[in-house]
């Protein structure tokens, strides 16, 4: 009667299978991981802009959005603050009367729904993501790349 189960050489085949299949994996997740952290990063900004307009027109007030292009942290209405990762690099264009401090962008909403407008790109290695606020809207957009 023979003997039922694997040979040493079917399963050594077994695990450096799993293990290659493990490595392309980790590779996979790791190179997507930074250009999911830029958008997600954006999309975080984006949500922030939008509430400093929500603020401005429920409360009848002013409302101002601040980004520090230098320490990557901001700054919303109501204490809502945060800082985005250390790789992604900041470049912002706003109305230079709403700037407290030469690397502080600010972004204003008024209560009847307009801004100061301006547009804030989020990069990392090559790929960047926008944010556009309209000026006579306040509308907050999002796209990829740096320009139109």
């Amino acid at each position: 009667m023979r003997a039922r189960g694997f040979t040493l050489i079917e399963l050594v085949v077994v695990v450096a299978l799993i293990a290659t299949a493990m490595a392309l994996a980790a590779t996979v997740f790791s190179s997507g991981l930074p250009g999911q952290q830029l958008r997600g990063a954006t999309l975080e900004l984006a949500a922030q802009l939008r509430y400093t307009r929500a603020q401005a027109l429920v409360t009848g007030t002013a409302q101002s959005f601040q980004l520090d292009t230098r320490s990557r942290e901001w700054l919303a209405p109501n204490r809502h603050q945060g800082k985005l990762p250390a790789k992604i690099e900041v470049v912002a264009t706003v109305a230079k009367e709403e700037q407290p401090a030469p690397q502080v962008a600010a972004i204003r909403f008024f209560p009847e729904g307009a801004a100061t407008g301006g547009r804030i790109v989020l990069k990392r290695g090559n790929a960047a993501w926008r944010i556009d606020v309209d000026w006579l809207t306040g509308e907050v957009a999002v796209a990829r790349g740096e320009s139109p």
